[in-house]
């Protein structure tokens, strides 16, 4: 039993150094490592699982919409990332350049992709000519790199994986509708697969993507009172496609602009799952993103029939459900942690006196609460389980936002709940850039959003005092 306790230790508390606590989870839950390239993680198999089903999840919804899916090149030549000046002025300092080819040295330098409009625009340049070549609805799955000075696994790496969905259109009003429909699509796999609650609205000027007109964005709060961005999708307009010469014919043979959209998603959203659902045993999973949704522990294994018994569960659930069985030699008390530490959201517990009642208890990861179910009405109560646990998990976060969201009606409001509270301040905002640096530099809260749905605290903005634009969401963030 000692090693079993040393193994539950092994994870900080999350009120003791709630930074501290993020790392150990990652450690112990075997998601990911650090590599030998400085900045870049090994995803790890369990890490990876979180990834797949997150991918799998939104791939489907994109092509509910009509997305379809591409690749393109790793290598941006130099002259194709200076076509458009906003964008390459935002992302200099990230971008990595390769400037030999085996011995030789390269004519031309080559960028490894920071994001890859470049490359869209540039193959739309070349290959869309009429009006019956648009819309063009693209995404791919791919990593980027951007050379981060400070890295933190999932939340900030050189090297991460998303995907870059990026679009063009004949008209204005249809680039916005995807945009719009891109954030909506977002937004319902936040909330209804991993169970997180949000505030989403258009950023301001100051935070919108290099290049952008607009850019939308979905804000999740998280245990720590810290926001983290999950989400982006961005309205470029024409500005960015009229520097590569994109240009299309319509019926009356006459030659217009088109529009364009981006938006994305990336392994972030992972370190998002940890940090608003986890606890101080470790991770804990929504059931619709888990790899595996319940794992057989077999009590007393070595007893007749209890190992024959477990793979018959398996066999009942399987197709339904992602389940498996740890038959290993450890003792129950070490599987029951390391289900924990992995966040699978339940266990079914079977052994000797289980048999004899013909019964079989399943354990909620999150509540601990414990169901005794007949073996023969296993999969009714496994599906309502975590079903009930999606929901109380997506109510537990969200009441949690509800009870660190704040509003400030003056200065002296603002810093008194950055100082003695935590969570996203709703306040009046002069909608100047100049007050937003201020606030920023001050004490190191930032705008996350204008929300959709305004609300009026005030007719002068909370910090300088004029009069007031509009609300915005403040926060300090990841």
């Amino acid at each position: 039993m000692a090693k079993e306790k040393k193994f539950v230790q092994a994870i900080t508390s999350r009120d003791e150094d709630f930074a501290q606590w993020y790392t150990d989870v990652v450690r112990e839950a075997k998601l990911c490592d650090y590599s030998s390239v400085k900045g870049c993680l090994n995803y790890l198999p369990n890490g990876y699982a979180i990834w797949e089903k997150i991918q799998a999840d939104l791939d489907k919804r994109f092509k509910e919409t009509g997305v379809e899916n591409v690749y393109l090149p790793m290598l941006i030549p130099e002259n194709l990332l200076q076509k458009e000046s906003d964008h390459i002025e935002g992302f200099a300092p990230e971008v990595a350049w390769v400037t030999k080819g085996g011995l030789e040295t390269l004519q031309e330098p080559m960028c490894i992709r920071p994001t890859s409009e470049t490359l869209f625009c540039d193959l739309w340049a070349r290959t869309v000519q009429s009006y019956r070549d648009l819309p063009k609805v693209w995404n791919q799955w791919c990593s980027v790199l951007r050379w981060e000075k400070t890295t933190r696994p999932f939340l900030r790496s050189r090297e991460f994986l998303w995907q870059e969905g990026h679009t063009i259109h004949a008209t204005y009003e249809e680039a916005e509708q995807r945009t719009l429909t891109m954030l909506r699509v977002y937004q319902e796999l936040i909330r209804d697969s991993l169970a997180i609650p949000f505030v989403s609205g258009p950023k301001t000027e100051s935070e919108k993507f290099a290049g952008a007109q607009d850019t939308y964005t979905v804000e999740a709060l998280m245990h720590d009172g810290k926001a983290l961005q999950s989400a982006t999708s961005h309205f470029f307009g024409n500005a960015f496609p009229d520097a590569f010469d994109i240009k299309y014919l319509d019926k009356n043979n006459e030659l217009h602009s088109v529009y364009e959209t981006s938006w994305g998603l990336s392994t972030r959203i992972i370190g998002a799952l940890i940090m608003v659902h986890g606890d101080d045993s470790g991770l804990v999973l929504p059931p619709r993103i888990a790899p595996v949704q319940t794992m057989i522990i077999p009590i007393q294994q070595k007893k007749e029939g209890v190992l024959d018994k477990a793979f018959e569960i398996r066999d009942m659930l399987k197709s339904n459900f992602s389940v498996k069985v740890d038959d290993s030699d450890k003792s129950p008390g070490w599987k029951f942690s390391e289900q924990e530490i992995q966040g699978i959201p339940t266990r079914i517990e079977i052994g000797p006196k289980d048999i004899e009642k013909g019964q079989a208890v399943i354990v909620r990861r999150d509540t601990r609460e414990k169901i005794v179910t007949p073996i023969e009405k296993i999969e009714e109560t496994l599906a309502e389980v975590l079903e009930t646990m999606q929901d109380d998990m997506y109510n537990k976060a969200k009441a949690h936002l509800e009870k660190n969201t704040h509003i400030a009606h003056n200065w002296e409001e603002f810093n008194d709940i950055l100082e003695n509270q935590q969570g996203f301040i709703r306040a009046m905002w002069c909608g100047e850039r100049e007050c937003e640096e201020a606030i920023k530099d001050e004490n190191g809260a930032t705008t996350r959003c204008i929300p959709f749905v305004q609300a009026k605290h005030s007719d002068v903005c909370v910090h300088c005092g004029k009069p007031a634009k509009c609300e915005v969401y403040f926060g300090k963030a990841y």
